[in-house]
């Protein structure tokens, strides 16, 4: 599990640009943008309330009960509109 954890930082960080110092994006859309790439890079998110948790600060309201897939769907639904 270790090593899935280390890839995935590697690749992050050898895949995402670099964000800027000074950058104006927020850091609770850069949490999410993060989140959204470690999965589609391949990660599983281990932890629901850190996914909900992410959610909650883009401004969504999230179920404890709530289904993770559900709710990392409607993330990648608000970045998608934020990045129009």
């Amino acid at each position: 599990m270790k090593s899935q954890t280390g890839l995935l930082l590697y690749l992050k960080k050898k895949l995402l640009p670099a964000r800027e110092v000074g950058s104006t994006e927020p850091p609770e859309h850069q949490r999410a943008l993060d989140l959204i790439a470690a999965i589609d890079a391949g990660g599983i998110p281990l932890n629901p309330a850190r996914v909900n948790d992410i959610a909650r600060c883009m401004g969504l309201e999230v179920s404890r009960s709530a289904p993770i897939e559900a709710t990392i769907e409607r993330l990648r639904a608000v970045l998608a509109n934020r990045s129009v």
